[in-house]
């Protein structure tokens, strides 16, 4: 079998690039998807599933390193997309991160997109190994973000 890793890399970037403009269609406080989801740990398989009745429309895969969660990468079923499913769920697993004590690496740029529009999640970044995704270098839209995400972006330069 043989794999195409630049394929693969490029499909994994219009995922994100997708799920990313997504983020962009909502406000801040909009974290509720269209739908009720319930948000299953499958610590099995390391990662997070967003279930919709009996079907998986969502996933947020991570890994346990040195004592902290490693978000590794976000993906939400094509059909289901543009309906707030990836904020529920990035907002629903931080939030259980949260209540475990644990810190957080981020390498899901989806993620690290999600943190930069939701400041109030910062503090679960481990300030030791925040991960390649854990801020963001862009210039904002305007209007699109609060004071808060502009203080955070400015310390970032």
């Amino acid at each position: 079998m043989t794999i195409n890793l630049e394929a693969e890399a490029a499909t994994r970037e219009e995922n994100n690039a997708a799920l990313i403009a997504a983020l962009n269609e909502t406000r801040l406080s909009e974290v509720e998807s269209s739908w009720e989801l319930d948000v299953i740990n499958d610590a099995e398989r390391g990662r997070w599933i967003a279930v919709l009745g009996a079907e998986a429309i969502a996933e947020l895969s991570y890994r346990f390193v040195g004592g902290r969660v490693v978000l590794l990468t976000t993906w939400v079923d094509p059909a289901y997309r543009h309906n707030r499913v990836a904020t529920e769920l990035i907002a629903r697993v931080l939030n259980e991160i949260r209540e475990s004590g644990k810190k957080i690496t981020v390498i899901c740029p989806v993620v690290g997109e999600f943190i930069a529009r939701n400041p109030e999640y910062l503090d679960l970044i481990d300030k030791v190994h925040p991960g390649v995704g854990a801020y963001p270098q862009h210039t904002p839209a305007e209007g699109d973000h609060d004071d808060g995400l502009a203080a955070f972006e400015k310390d970032m330069t």
